[in-house]
């Protein structure tokens, strides 16, 4: 059984061996091509003109957040559906690369499942070109021990403390108010 540690060090390991030029033999540190799906892994990084794009990933509690970032053409975000589809598309193919690495890694396989929607935002860079970036939280299996980032604790604590501080205001008028009562 891993551990907690384990996890997160598997997931962060899978992570870094995707840096930029992963996905060529000679530039790969142990000679293993590494693909992930994006888009700046089409043609050589040294001799073909750069296309920016890249992912990480964050912890929260229980969870794992997958952030995809690049550039992209404006005329690619009018089509709003077929846009969404191939963002959604770009991060799953980032969660396949992740469980797979971590496979390699620690032979052990990683359960993540989709929670919720995905989070895209689109600015704009120029008349051309604006910045995408993404995120999309999993639920990470085989975490035991681990509390949820938002526990209903928490909620409860704030509601109470809310609770309280509305009352102080149903004490005694002071002297100086003399508008009447509604």
């Amino acid at each position: 059984m891993a551990t907690i540690l384990d996890i997160i060090q598997g997931i962060s390991q899978a992570a870094a061996n995707a840096y930029d030029g992963s996905h060529i033999e000679e530039y790969s540190h142990d000679g293993k091509v590494r693909k992930v799906g994006l888009k700046r892994e089409e043609g050589n990084p040294i001799l073909d003109s750069r296309v920016m794009d890249g992912f990480n990933v964050k912890y929260y509690g229980d969870s794992l957040c997958i952030e995809y970032h690049g550039e992209t053409k404006l005329k690619e975000v009018h089509d709003r559906n077929r846009f969404e589809s191939d963002i959604n598309t770009m991060i799953n193919n980032i969660k396949k690369y992740l469980q797979k690495e971590y496979k390699s890694i620690t032979n052990n396989s990683l359960s993540l499942t989709k929670e919720g929607e995905s989070d895209i935002s689109v600015q704009h860079m120029s008349n051309i070109r604006t910045w995408v970036q993404a995120k999309q939280f999993y639920k990470i299996g085989g975490l035991k021990g681990v509390e949820p980032l938002y526990a209903e604790t928490d909620k409860d604590r704030l509601d109470d403390a809310v609770k309280k501080w509305i009352s102080l205001g149903n004490g005694p008028k002071p002297k100086n108010v003399t508008r009447k009562k509604e």
